[in-house]
């Protein structure tokens, strides 16, 4: 019963992690008349803020000092940083620019890409069905440049610098709430140095909309740590497999919003564009299913083999025979 509720709240707290993630379009606008980079610069200072406190909460202090000693590592924290900065600008800028439906395209190619980085940059061996798969997502951006008149550069550049983010992440191998952490502290300075260089020019908005204007920019570390902290705890009590699910979640519900709350356009060629996408993404899904299933069907077969092996045969017991103790 205690593995039951345990994986219950696994997933709900892993579709509260993308839910958030998916409907955070709503909130960016509720930061206006301040521009992207001011509210990039909020959402650096005050994510530090927030997760110092649960930090503090939590007693997980230890890793610091760690850390500090481990150059290298704390040079892949800086490039993290460097690359979630321009994700989270771009995205934000996307956002309040009428761009939610690109964006979101962005997040459901972001798989592609990093099997993509995987091959180019790691010498990963693809399956036949995911060489099909990113196939049809490059199908996918040439249909979507037709549409757009362009390469749509927002969703590429999102896809690309997380995948990038992502594969920096991998290599420092820290739990995301002390990544988090070591991720704004280097960002803390560079973000209040900017904030108040824009006060000292009287363009800042923190001070000059009103108490409510600046609760909300400083709930900003609210809304970038509280999925976080979500999807840590689903990621200790779900299978991989079932996150990989849910992280369609977030794009799904930017794609709606963009098209139902933000009432954007969308073309033909522009859906059949995201039709490609959806495409690949249920091959790459069924792929991994299907992969999984054959592996553990051959390691319950290899146990089976191992079991059989392992079990005496009458003629061979190694203890004696009731009539040959006699």
């Amino acid at each position: 019963m205690k593995g039951t509720n345990e994986q219950r709240a696994g997933l709900l707290s892993g579709i509260g992690a993308y839910g958030l993630w998916g409907m955070v379009p709503l909130f960016w606008p509720l930061l206006k008349p301040a521009g992207a980079i001011e509210m990039l610069a909020h959402r650096m200072v005050w994510s530090l803020g927030v997760v110092g406190i649960a930090l503090l909460v939590l007693r997980r202090w230890s890793w610091i000092g760690e850390l500090i000693r481990q150059p290298k590592k704390l040079g892949l924290i800086t490039v993290a940083a460097a690359v979630i900065t321009v994700n989270w600008g771009l995205y934000i800028w996307s956002v309040n620019n009428g761009h939610v439906v690109e964006a979101s395209l962005g997040y459901f190619i972001n798989p592609l890409v990093t099997i993509a980085m995987g091959v180019l940059l790691l010498h990963e061996r693809l399956r036949p069905v995911q060489w099909v798969a990113v196939g049809t997502s490059v199908a996918a951006v040439l249909v979507l440049a037709t549409g757009y008149g362009q390469p749509p550069w927002i969703s590429l550049t999102l896809a690309f610098s997380f995948a990038t983010y992502s594969l920096v992440k991998k290599k420092v191998n820290m739990s995301g709430l002390e990544s988090l952490a070591a991720e704004t502290a280097v960002l803390f300075l560079p973000a209040l140095g900017y904030l108040l260089w824009l006060g000292a020019q009287g363009d800042a908005t923190f001070t000059s909309e009103g108490l409510g204007h600046a609760a909300l920019l400083a709930s900003a570390g609210i809304v970038t740590a509280a999925p976080l902290v979500l999807f840590g705890a689903a990621a200790i009590r779900v299978p991989l497999s079932t996150l990989g699910l849910l992280q369609y979640l977030a794009p799904v519900f930017q794609f709606a919003l963009g098209i139902l709350y933000f009432h954007e356009e969308m073309p033909p060629e522009r859906w059949a564009g995201f039709a490609l996408v959806w495409l690949a993404l249920t091959l790459l899904t069924w792929d991994a299913f299907r992969t999984v299933r054959q592996t553990r069907a051959q390691a319950q077969t290899r146990a089976a083999q191992l079991a059989a092996q392992q079990t005496p045969t009458t003629g061979d017991s190694a203890s004696p025979s009731p009539v040959s103790q006699l």
